[in-house]
């Protein structure tokens, strides 16, 4: 059985990458900007954009909201829960009740 690879594109920096989603996401670039500490960088591509494009960067702004916001955000998914949950309570902070 074989798999296709999805459509040849390329993104406005010009890396080519193949994709079999109508996702416009470059893999290359998501990389590139993926942070190296913090909040964000325990996150996969999809959960990190959830957050992001809610305004939450911080351990503080997570803690405005409740586990069931932000699990309602799309692209978050369960096994992003107990990475922020771990975060938080680190930080002596908790999701809103």
């Amino acid at each position: 059985m074989t798999t296709s690879k999805g459509s040849l594109r390329t993104c406005p920096q010009g890396h080519t990458y193949y994709k079999s989603s109508d996702c416009p996401t470059c893999p290359t670039c998501e990389q590139e900007r993926k942070p190296q500490d913090g909040l964000l960088s325990l996150l996969a591509s999809p959960a990190r954009r959830a957050l992001e494009h809610h305004g939450i960067t911080t351990l503080k702004q997570l803690s405005a909201f409740s586990e069931k916001e932000v699990l309602a955000f799309h692209g978050m998914g369960p096994s992003s829960m107990p990475k922020l949950r771990k975060a938080l309570t680190a930080a002596g902070l908790a999701f809103r009740k």
